[in-house]
């Protein structure tokens, strides 16, 4: 065989459907169109908290345990990939899993002060009522300020991919396919995927409370 199973199902969904909610966040923040932004922030929301239970529980490469390494490996990693090139990893290298984790931690930030929000005119977050107006002040811009640094990461993001192909690693078909060509990951490593069902499961626990409390009532109001 010429290609191994690096990517499972629910990782590439996950990836694809941030990727459009963002844009869709974007552009409704832009266009003022604030309740479709609630609707599609709630439903990143519950991406994301499946994204980090799915980092504990899911297949070998979609677990935090299998990309996070020390720090002096991250180092020499970039260093040899600098200078050299390296090999490319049954998952995320080592320099990518720190992006992944600090992707993760800026989207909580703007989730949760997303709910605390508010314009003080037509919108505002389900939980502003929960803290002081300076406080509510605060966490609105902090929403808006921290969105800046997800475009900047973003922006990193795709300028790595863009490394990696010119270097002649096809890394995007593999965010689509889930799988990477052996001449571009060297020596075989045996992977463990979990079952679909186990996904979706995890999904449902997670809409459920999501989809009850913040996803629901702001659909009830388009």
């Amino acid at each position: 065989m010429t290609h191994a199973r690096v990517w499972d199902l629910p990782t590439r969904l996950f990836h694809w459907l941030m990727v459009a909610l963002l844009g869709l966040l974007w552009w409704s923040a832009e266009v003022g169109e604030m309740q479709w932004h609630q609707v599609f922030a709630y439903a990143l929301m519950a991406l994301v908290l499946f994204r980090l239970l799915w980092g504990f529980i899911g297949s070998d490469t979609a677990r935090f345990n299998h990309f996070l390494h020390h720090p002096l490996t991250v180092i020499q990693y970039a260093k040899a990939a600098a200078s050299k090139g390296v090999k490319g990893h049954h998952g995320h290298n080592p320099l990518g899993g720190y992006m992944v984790m600090t992707m993760l931690l800026v989207l909580l930030v703007q989730l949760g002060s997303g709910l605390f929000a508010t314009d003080e005119v037509f919108t505002e977050g389900p939980l502003v009522s929960m803290v002081s107006s300076d406080t509510a002040s605060w966490l609105t811009w902090l929403h808006k300020r921290n969105f800046d640094l997800l475009l900047i990461l973003a922006a990193v993001h795709v300028l790595a991919v863009v490394a990696h192909i010119i270097k002649g690693d096809r890394l995007l078909g593999a965010m689509f396919t889930g799988k990477r060509h052996r001449d571009d990951i060297g020596v075989n490593e045996s992977l463990s995927f979990a079952p679909l069902w186990k996904a979706l499961v995890l999904l449902a626990l997670v809409l459920a409370p999501v989809g009850y409390l913040l996803l629901w009532p702001s659909v009830k109001g388009l």
